[in-house]
């Protein structure tokens, strides 16, 4: 593998890293629905500290999965790339597949 496929790959795995826990796939789908919220709002959804959600928004933010504005002292996000719940719908296509597939192999 050549260097240029090689960056390209990893720089895939750090957008699937990012997406890789219940919480940042919860942001994730928050903000497909309302457009934006800020940290705060998100803090409440996910029911943990604001720490912990701000360093959940870094790694989506970093990953180019979200964009953050700052309005004064509140700070907003919002959905960076609207695709990505194409990757969504994939993936609740997949876990219907598995379920479908688990009667037919017992039978």
């Amino acid at each position: 593998m050549n260097d240029m496929t090689q960056a390209k790959y990893k720089k895939r795995a750090k957008i699937f890293k990012a997406m890789a826990h219940p919480s940042r796939l919860l942001i994730i789908d928050e903000l497909s629905i309302s457009g934006e919220r800020c940290v705060c709002e998100l803090t409440d959804m996910v029911r943990t500290d604001t720490s912990t959600v701000s360093c959940d928004l870094a790694q989506l933010r970093d990953a180019g999965l979200v964009i953050d504005e700052r309005r004064g002292s509140m700070v907003y996000y919002r959905l960076g790339v609207s695709c990505i719940l194409d990757f969504f719908e994939c993936v609740e296509a997949a876990m219907i597949s598995k379920t479908e597939c688990k009667p037919r192999l017992l039978n």
